[in-house]
């Protein structure tokens, strides 16, 4: 008999777990998601407010017997990223999440599971239905749009929390406790679209790349995954060198968060060097899946006959795009000199879009080095203004920076040593936790994040391992009736 998730252990944890599935919550798009915690609160009869940002606060009295300890919070997002393959119909903000368990993993049927950062939900939700778990008093935040912006932790008020001990629970390896992460901002590069029409004399093609891991554009920067706007703008940039071909469309990536997994351009090929393109495109294609053979097993190249477009991108224009596109860094600027084995400063080449008049390419650059962060941005925006972009950058959130003498960190190391007989890592993280932005608001905050392990975040690879959940809930519990008096 298939195992099913409702039949896992802890019970509440992964009863919860589904029901946040069946609530659609892409970025931006919480309100879903917000009234089904506010209708929680209200059938529990707890203290419940939502703030001007939309973040959800939720407050549980202690556990009888346990008034004097002090006050924790428990934090998680509630928004997750939306992105799933070319051929599946799912849509994000209508259709639950189609979850199922595979070799000791929870997956998603063709699209991101969203256990990124709705195990965070699940866990704090069992907790506070709870009438047998000992802790003190709870708050349970509820923030919006960490994934896209933060926007929740930037609009929190400095007088909403009380409790001064935080756990946020939206890390993604068991066994890692984390106290810092980077820093993080967007430059967006805009080029006015401007058409030609398209000579009768090229042949249409459709190029594309599939296949890709993809994954988090943090956390994922350094393990030498491919990037689909690269892979693909390499071939046009070569291919125009080589052959003169002309773009009529490119569209490459997606979120700014997501390593970029599929790329796709309709091309027009003079018909006197027809056969030699088509043979270079083979020999690209052989190319690129050696040089990326240990990390994208699944990458794939594809090239095939299409319907002839009427317009095609103004030369000067390809030029500049493919130009800029080329010389834009991506992946992994510089590791740091303090802490072993861990990426300081990168930047993501996310994504490349055609729409309302506009070619609009999407990066975003993190650093746990303020000065070097700024410093890599504006590397990518000088790029882009050489080719005659329009460029934005964002404000961005800072990072949050360890202190390896937190109370709230020895009491869950303690805990962990004791539960599991395992000395667990502490590490900052290449990635923005809410933390950052949470500690910048409310000055001594002590925090530490935890979580089960999730594999392939931001990706349809996203994979959620059970053995580890189990793991997680028990040591968010034990640090929960050990937390000191006030």
């Amino acid at each position: 008999m298939t195992e099913k998730i409702e039949h896992l252990k802890p019970e509440p944890l992964w009863r919860y777990f589904l029901e946040v599935c069946q609530v659609p919550r892409p970025s931006k798009k919480e309100e879903k998601i917000a009234e089904y915690l506010r209708n929680f609160g209200k059938e529990h009869e707890f203290e419940t407010i939502t703030d001007i940002a939309g973040n959800v606060l939720i407050r549980k009295p202690a556990s009888k017997g346990k008034e004097h300890l002090r006050p924790v919070i428990l934090q998680s997002h509630i928004d997750m990223v939306g992105e799933k393959n070319k051929d599946v119909p799912h849509n994000f903000e209508k259709d639950p999440i189609q979850a199922y368990i595979t070799e000791g993993w929870i997956k998603a049927k063709g699209t991101t599971l969203g256990a990124d950062d709705g195990i965070g939900i699940a866990a704090t939700l069992a907790i506070f239905e709870s009438k047998e778990l000992v802790h003190g008093p709870l708050e349970a935040l509820f923030t919006v749009d960490e994934e896209t912006g933060l926007t929740g932790a930037f609009g929190l008020s400095p007088d909403l929390l009380t409790s001064k001990i935080l756990l946020n629970l939206d890390s993604e390896d068991e066994g890692q406790i984390f106290i810092g992460c980077a820093g993080g901002c967007d430059s967006t590069a805009t080029f006015k679209l401007m058409l030609e029409n398209a000579s009768p004399d090229l042949a249409p093609f459709r190029i594309g790349i599939t296949g890709l891991k993809g994954g988090h554009s943090g956390d994922d920067i350094g393990k030498g995954l491919g990037n689909a706007v690269k892979l693909l703008n390499r071939f046009l940039w070569n291919a125009t060198k080589m052959f003169g071909i002309r773009i009529s469309t490119i569209d490459a990536g997606n979120l700014r968060n997501a390593i970029a997994r599929e790329g796709f351009a309709n091309i027009l090929v003079p018909k006197k060097v027809e056969r030699a393109f088509i043979d270079y495109a083979q020999l690209y294609s052989n190319m690129i899946k050696d040089e990326l053979r240990t990390t994208e097993t699944g990458l794939a190249f594809s090239l095939e006959s299409c319907p002839r477009p009427k317009k095609m991108l103004e030369q000067t224009l390809q030029n500049n795009l493919l130009n800029a596109l080329y010389a834009c860094p991506h992946g992994v600027i510089e590791m740091s000199r303090e802490i072993h084995d861990f990426v300081q400063t990168s930047t993501n080449l996310a994504s490349v879009k055609m729409a309302k008049g506009k070619i609009v390419v999407t990066t975003s650059q993190r650093s746990s080095v303020e000065s070097a962060k700024k410093d890599i941005a504006d590397c990518v925006a000088s790029v882009f203004r050489l080719a005659g972009a329009e460029v934005e950058q964002s404000t961005g959130y800072p990072g949050w920076k360890p202190d390896t003498n937190s109370e709230i960190l020895r009491l869950t190391v303690n805990s962990y040593k004791k539960l599991f007989n395992q000395e667990p890592q502490v590490l900052a993280i290449h990635a923005g936790l809410e933390c950052g932005l949470i500690g910048a608001i409310y000055p001594g905050m002590d925090m530490v994040s935890f979580g089960p392990t999730i594999k392939g975040a931001h990706s349809p690879d996203e994979r959620l391992e059970i053995e580890s959940v189990d793991k997680f809930w028990f040591l968010l519990i034990d640090i929960l009736k050990n937390i000191p008096s006030s």
